[in-house]
C-alpha cells in the first residue's frame, strides 16, 4: 500500500470514518438525533427545514428550475472558498496523483447536461410514525443545467489501479452528525463512478456555482439521490476497499430501525409530481380551482430508466397522462392531462412507470430513516363555480 493510500485509510475516527470492529461495538453512530415520532415538529426540525428549502411545485412547470428555486440540502456550513487557491486532488489507489485549479478544470473539455437531483429524503414527513429529520414534503427536486468536465477523463489521466474498487468524494463542508464530527464524504463504485456521465460541474444554468450550490466544484451523478453528488469538492481518492465514512455507513440507509444495519440508499425511485392548478390558499397552500376544463402538468423521472407512462388519478379513476418529448436522458418528463374540473372536493394523484417496469406505490413504503419515498402524490383541491377577485370560499 502505498503512503498517501495507507495515509488516507487510516486517519482518525474524528473525520468519521470507523475503522475497527471495537470502535463499531462500543459506539454506533445514528444519523438521527431522535427516534421517529407521531408529534408535533419539532424546533430542531423546523430550523432545518427554514435553512435547507424546497422547490416550490408550481417551479414543475419550468424545463429547468432556477438557482434560487433549486431544492437546497447543506448539512452544516458553507464554505468560504478561494478560488484561485482551491485545488482538485486526485490521488488513493492510482497510478501517478493529480492536482487541478478552477481554471485548470474550465480549460478541459465541457459538457453541458440537464439533471433532475432529488434528496434522499424528499417525502419524510409524510411517512408515519415520521423520522426526525429534515422535514421534506414533496419539494425536495428540481433539475438543472450543468456544465463541466466529465470526471472519466481525469481518472484514465491519474490511471485507476486495478485493485480500486470505489471512489471517495470529499467536500470541504464539516461539522457533527451522530455525535461524531467528519467532513462530508461519498463514495461510488468504481464502475458507476467512470460512467461517463458524471460530472465536475463548476457551472449551473450558465453561471458559475452558487456558494449554496458547491461553488467552486461539485460532484453531479445522474440518476442518483442527492446525496451522491459531493458539493464543495476538494478530493478524490481511489480506495481498493468499501469505504465506510459515517454518510456512506450510517446515513443514507434503508433501515426498519436503529440497529438494521439496513440496504444503501442508491437510485433514484420512479416518481411524479402535479404542479398545483388554479389558485393556492395562503396559509393551507390548497390550490382553488375554477370550474371547467382544467389542464394538469407535471413531471416524472427515475434513476432506472426513462418514463414510459404517467397516469392521473380524480378520486380513484384513473387517466391517461400526454408525455411530453423526452429532455436528454437524465432531467425530468414534463406530462399533461385535461380534467373536466367539477363543483366540490377533490383528491388529485399522479403516478409514474419507467421502462423498467417500476412503478410508483400507493402508498409509502415505511423506513427508519425516512428514505426513499416514492409514493403517489395526493393533492386536495376545491373546485368553486367560477373565480374572481372578492370571491369567498365556502
Amino acid at each position: 500500500m502505498r503512503a498517501e493510500e495507507a495515509h488516507y485509510q487510516t486517519m482518525t475516527t474524528t473525520t468519521g470514518r470507523v475503522h475497527s470492529a471495537e470502535h463499531a461495538a462500543s459506539s454506533t453512530p445514528r444519523p438521527h438525533a431522535a427516534e421517529p415520532t407521531t408529534g408535533d415538529f419539532s424546533r430542531e426540525e423546523v430550523l432545518l427545514a427554514s435553512r435547507n428549502h424546497a422547490m416550490p411545485l408550481e417551479l414543475l412547470r419550468w424545463d429547468r428550475t432556477p438557482a434560487g428555486m433549486h431544492y437546497l440540502v447543506i448539512h452544516w456550513d458553507v464554505p468560504m472558498v478561494d478560488p484561485a487557491a482551491w485545488r482538485l486532488k486526485i490521488g488513493g489507489a492510482v497510478a501517478e496523483p493529480v492536482e487541478f485549479s478552477l481554471a485548470d478544470l474550465r480549460a478541459r473539455d465541457r459538457m453541458s447536461m440537464g439533471v433532475t437531483l432529488e434528496c434522499a429524503g424528499n417525502g419524510r414527513s409524510l411517512f408515519q410514525p415520521r423520522p426526525v429529520s429534515q422535514p421534506w414534503i414533496h419539494g425536495g427536486v428540481s433539475t438543472a443545467e450543468w456544465t463541466g468536465t466529465p470526471l472519466v477523463a481525469l481518472m484514465d489521466e491519474a490511471g485507476l489501479r486495478p485493485d480500486a474498487v470505489e471512489l471517495v468524494f470529499s467536500g470541504l463542508d464539516r461539522g457533527f452528525q451522530g455525535g461524531v464530527a467528519h467532513a462530508y464524504e461519498r463514495s461510488l463504485p468504481v464502475r458507476a463512478a467512470v460512467s461517463g456521465d458524471v460530472l465536475l460541474a463548476y457551472e449551473m444554468n450558465g453561471q458559475p456555482l452558487p456558494p449554496q450550490h458547491g461553488f467552486p466544484l461539485r460532484l453531479v451523478v445522474p440518476c442518483w439521490y442527492g446525496m451522491a453528488s459531493v458539493k464543495w469538492l476538494h478530493r478524490i481518492d481511489a480506495v481498493t476497499q468499501a469505504f465506510e465514512g459515517f454518510q456512506q455507513r450510517f446515513a443514507y440507509r434503508l433501515q426498519q430501525d436503529a440497529d438494521d444495519p439496513g440496504e444503501p440508499v442508491s437510485r433514484i425511485r420512479v416518481r411524479s409530481l402535479m404542479a398545483p392548478p388554479g389558485i393556492p390558499d395562503f396559509m393551507s397552500r390548497r390550490p382553488i380551482v375554477p370550474a371547467g376544463a382544467t389542464k394538469l402538468v407535471g413531471r416524472a423521472w427515475s434513476g432506472y430508466g426513462l418514463i414510459k407512462s404517467v397516469q392521473v388519478g380524480v378520486d380513484g379513476r384513473w387517466l391517461p397522462a400526454q408525455l411530453d418529448e423526452q429532455d436528454g436522458r437524465h432531467a425530468w418528463r414534463g406530462w399533461s392531462c385535461f380534467w373536466q374540473a367539477e363543483e366540490g372536493d377533490h383528491e388529485l394523484m399522479c403516478r409514474a412507470e419507467d421502462d423498467a417496469g417500476n412503478i410508483q406505490p400507493l402508498e409509502p413504503e415505511w423506513n427508519y430513516q425516512g428514505m426513499a419515498n416514492n409514493a403517489v402524490q395526493r393533492l386536495q383541491v376545491t373546485v368553486l363555480p367560477s373565480i374572481s377577485d372578492g370571491t369567498a370560499l365556502p
